[in-house]
């Protein structure tokens, strides 16, 4: 669908979705233990919607002829990561699939232990294939592709017989994302001793228990809100936690730093998701604001670097796009005027609805619905607030 907005201040109170991040890891924890166990304040979205499918396959009676289960994880990278040594662990594998860019994304961290540790893995026609036994040992892979891949081991090593060690060969990206899972695997009675993010030692043969746990508002979504109050949109966040695990928290201290005139360097490299809301920031405050240590973004739902720039450029900002990162000089405004795309990822939308409330003419915004992956309800909420929408399926 598409989505034209006419400019207009945004007002009133907003609490974000559950966060994502986090119910990802609950479910799988709640999955593990039994599923006896009450999750709270749990939203569904299209990414939330494929781990609590793959969970359930992979729980189910019954596969295709090769005894693996079927597991669609939509355009998820968490559900993808998290449950292949999972499914290793407790099925001998599986067949995995998905939607968009998922299939496309790297999986080389796994597939140099799956080398070395004799587990059989196929890639073709959008459908990877893994099979084999996960064994107690020592598991050797790279911290700056994601974190995602730690996070997987982490819940698939304690169901081993044996103990096992996860030892990074370089420093690890996203700290906090990984701080995140070890907190709820402590909820969910797993421990793990954590030797200062470059080695985890996983005792095996353990048993997750199943626990009351309220998912927490997400920080990432808020983020785009603290976007729209820097672009003097009179909205104010609720509902926050701010001693969260989610490192994402960190966009409440990187509005304060961006409201200073000046030039200043954003290092993301353990927030990435914040770059298309802080981008905007970055496009109408005093200064040159470069962010830098992004090139991860390049392999998610798009080249989120290459959208953000195409994005932001058309509707006015001054903006160019490195190989890690974005350097952006600030306005008084933005021109708008423009149809943009999305590219099918839910935050350049979301980024390129809160520019909007800054031009001084309507954008148009192709593929809209694809918000629906992460916050579903965004243009709900966008509309209570004052938003002036225009919608075309």
């Amino acid at each position: 669908m598409d989505v034209t907005i006419n400019p207009a201040i945004l007002r009133g109170f907003i609490t974000p979705p559950p966060s994502k991040s986090q119910a990802h890891r609950a479910m799988l924890a709640m999955m593990l233990s039994g599923g006896d166990g009450e999750l709270q304040n749990l939203s569904r979205s299209q990414d939330i919607d494929a781990t609590q499918r793959c969970a359930a396959a992979l729980t189910a009676k019954g596969a295709p002829c090769d005894g693996l289960p079927m597991l669609d994880c939509g355009e998820s990278g968490s559900t993808l990561r998290f449950l292949i040594p999972v499914a290793l662990a407790l099925r001998g594998g599986g067949h995995f699939t998905g939607q968009g860019r998922l299939m496309e994304r790297p999986q080389k961290p796994y597939f140099d232990i799956f080398d070395e540790k004799g587990i059989f893995y196929d890639l073709q026609y959008g459908v990877l294939t893994v099979r084999g036994t996960l064994t107690p040992g020592i598991y050797a892979l790279p911290g700056d592709v994601s974190s995602q891949f730690v996070t997987g081991l982490l819940y698939a090593l304690p169901l081993l017989a044996g103990d096992s060690e996860i030892v990074l060969t370089s420093p690890l990206e996203s700290r906090d994302y990984v701080a995140m899972t070890l907190d709820v695997l402590s909820k969910f009675g797993v421990q793990v001793e954590n030797e200062n993010y470059e080695r985890f030692r996983v005792p095996g043969n353990q048993k997750f228990r199943a626990v009351d746990m309220a998912i927490e508002a997400d920080w990432s979504q808020a983020g785009f809100w603290y976007a729209a109050a820097f672009l003097d949109n009179a909205v104010e966040i609720t509902g926050m936690a701010p001693a969260s695990s989610q490192g994402d928290r960190v966009v409440a201290e990187l509005y304060w730093k961006l409201a200073k005139p000046g030039d200043v360097d954003i290092d993301v490299s353990g927030c990435p998701d914040l770059v298309p809301p802080l981008a905007v920031m970055a496009a109408v405050r005093t200064g040159t604001t470069r962010i830098v240590n992004a090139a991860r973004l390049r392999i998610k739902e798009s080249d989120r670097l290459s959208a953000v720039t195409q994005v932001l450029r058309a509707m006015g900002a001054d903006i160019a796009e490195l190989p890690d990162g974005l350097v952006i000089t600030g306005q008084t405004g933005l021109r708008g005027g423009v149809t943009v795309d999305s590219f099918n990822d839910h935050r350049i939308a979301m980024m390129a609805a809160i520019a909007a409330t800054r031009c001084s003419v309507p954008v148009t915004i192709q593929g809209a619905e694809c918000v629906r992956k992460s916050y579903p309800r965004f243009w709900d909420d966008y509309k209570a607030l004052g938003g002036q929408l225009e919608v075309r399926e």
